[in-house]
Parts: C-alpha cells; structure tokens; sequence
C-alpha cells in the first residue's frame, strides 16, 4: 500500500495470526499464548526512528494537545486503532492496564485514532467507544491521517513504544506478543530512572468483544460487503452499484459464502437497506460473529432479529442481542451477534432488519 493509504482490518486480522508478522494472506492461525509472569532478561533494543510531531491531530480528546518536547523525560506508547477494528478491540485490554499499571511511574499512552470508515471521522461518533472501552488516557484524533503518515504506519492494531528520549525502541502490529510488549515498556522505564513497577505481567480482564479470538476453530475471515472488497457473494442477481436492486437468497450456501435478500442498493462500501425486511444470510465457521453496520443517522434506529440454522441463537447469542435473537442498532459500530459455545461447527447466519435504513460493511469473525 502506499504511503498513508489505508490498510483494511482484514489484514490485522492475518496479522493477530501471525502475531508479530507482517500481513498477508495465510491459512493456518496461530494460537494467543497464555500469559505468564515475566523472567526473561533486558536486551538492546534497536533505535527505529524518532517521534513524528502529533501535531497533525485534528483534536485531542481526554488531554489537551501532547507535543514532543513535553513528552520528554516520558516512556510513551503509541496506539493506532479505529474504533470499528475487532483486532483492536482484542487488543484494548491490554493496552488500557498498562495506561492504568504505569501511570504514575512514568509512562505515558497515546491512542491515535485513524479512521477506516467515513463516519469514523466524526468525533461525536468517536466518544461513545471512549466510554464503552473505558479509555481514560489522552486520544488523538487522526482524522487527516497526518500522525499516520508521519509514522509511515499502515495497521491497525498498531504499537510504538517511544524511550524518554524520544526515540522509538520497539513497535508491536497486530494482536499478541503483549507480554513481550509489556516486558520494553518496562526496560525503557527502568532505563529512564522509574523504578518499583514490578515485574509481573498484567492480568486482564476481557469480556464480549475483547475476548481473544478461539484461533483454533476460526475457519471464517474478515468480509466486506461492499462491492470493492466483497467476497463470496452468491445471490444470483448482478449487483448494479449506486442503485436499487431485489435480491434473493439462494437455497443453500457453501462455507464463507453470503447473500442478500430483499431490496438492497450495493454502494463501493457498505450495503444499505431500501425496504424492511431485508436479509443477509452467511455460511460461517468460528466461535464469533460481528457487523459492522447501524442506522443512516444519528438519533434513528434499525430493530434486528438474528438466527441460526433457521433457529433463534439461544446461548450462542452475542452482547448485542437476546437469547431470541433480537437486537437494536443505534449507531454505526462493530455488533457482536454470535458467540457459540463449543463445538464449534459450520453454521448458517441471518440477520433480518425489520426496519429500512441499514448501512453494513463488514463482517468480522473471532
């Protein structure tokens, strides 16, 4: 990708695979570690760079306007997420107990938040994540992606960990290596004077969407429902961008193949609902399922029942729904719909919108 152009959470989703690697297309999944308490030694780390100026941020959020200089004398974490990113918010957790673990023994953590989506931008749309992920620490609002561009970062999920002299020392793309992560945080603290932290690593609490991925029965990868990105999509009828179109859903669907039901207009980057009663139907394989979608505006709302096999969820229903399957959507966010307990096994998804107006883009699997 070039410079600043961004780069889908598809690819983090390959990337919390590969843990520390680069993001490309894999089939095998790597499993998340357990966390252990930390033994191992300080080693050198490489000097990758010098802390980019912040001052691209088109508002601060938690904090007045961080700089440069008066980071000085700080160990700092940079964190680049957008609020929508599953792989982010598998991440989160972590990255608020080393804000709440450190505070006060010299560490300083930035979230940098980079918007995906359009509607990403709007930092009335950004603060309720603020409060639903409980994030006290300073946010940048990147929405120019001018803190990106000057990182020549290209991921989400994206550390960098900056010594007290403002030199980056160590970066992290992607889900895992977090007690490597935490083991430099604590080495660059040492070496800037902090002391008495301890050497255990954190213990985090995750829950609904935080919850690490179950990589072992994830068969099922991030899918846009947008025409420029779409994949398996089956429904008989040729998709005609920008406009109005019925769509049926065919009889059967093979694994990770999707259909549309109903009367649908196929934009470049979401699929909006014209009539209620809509559905899309998904052949999936892994323990989560999320959307990505909500209602055209701010103060509106789109009721939604969710099914499996034809049946309501039961225990395999998300946060975002009841046993019976029935949810509301009031703002365009990431909803948890699925959360099967095991075996996990084939299923097929639908969710039917029982109101006009649905704006979805994206599943994500975990």
């Amino acid at each position: 990708m070039a410079l600043g152009e961004p780069v889908m959470k598809s690819h983090l989703l390959l990337v919390a695979m590969l843990a520390a690697s680069v993001a490309t297309p894999i089939e095998s999944l790597a499993q998340e570690r357990p966390m252990q308490t930390m033994t191992m030694r300080a080693h050198p780390l490489p000097v990758e760079g010098t802390l980019p100026s912040l001052a691209g941020a088109t508002t601060w959020i938690n904090s007045q306007p961080l700089t440069r200089e008066a980071l000085r004398g700080k160990v700092v974490v940079v964190d680049f997420w957008t609020y929508t990113c599953i792989n982010w918010q598998r991440t989160e957790p972590y990255v608020r107990a080393w804000a709440e673990k450190y505070k006060d023994q010299g560490l300083v953590v930035i979230g940098v938040h980079t918007p995906e989506f359009g509607f990403e931008k709007n930092v009335d749309n950004i603060r309720p994540a603020l409060k639903r992920f409980r994030i006290d620490y300073p946010v940048a609002v990147d929405s120019d992606y001018a803190i990106w561009q000057a990182f020549a970062n290209h991921y989400w999920p994206a550390v960098y960990i900056v010594d007290a002299n403002g030199k980056i020392r160590h970066h992290q793309f992607g889900e895992g290596e977090y007690e490597r992560t935490e083991a430099v945080i604590q080495q660059l603290l040492r070496e800037a004077g902090y002391s008495g932290m301890g050497n255990d690593a954190v213990q985090v609490d995750a829950r609904g969407s935080e919850v690490v991925a179950d990589w072992d029965n994830l068969r099922s990868q991030e899918n846009y429902l947008g025409r420029d990105k779409a994949e398996g999509f089956v429904s008989p009828s040729k998709p005609v961008l920008g406009k109005t179109s019925n769509y049926v859903a065919p009889r059967s669907l093979r694994l990770n193949e999707w259909a549309l039901s109903g009367d649908w207009t196929l934009n470049a980057g979401a699929v909006a609902l014209d009539k209620a009663n809509g559905r899309v139907v998904y052949r999936f394989h892994a323990r989560d399922l999320h959307l990505v979608m909500g209602p055209p505006s701010r103060g509106s709302s789109i009721r939604f029942r969710v099914l499996l096999d034809g049946r309501p969820p039961g225990n395999a229903h998300g946060t975002d729904v009841d046993e019976q399957g029935y949810g509301t959507a009031t703002e365009r966010r990431l909803y948890q719909l699925i959360r099967q307990p095991k075996p996990v096994v084939d299923r097929v998804f639908e969710i039917e919108f029982l109101d006009p107006g649905v704006e979805a883009y994206v599943f994500t699997f975990g």
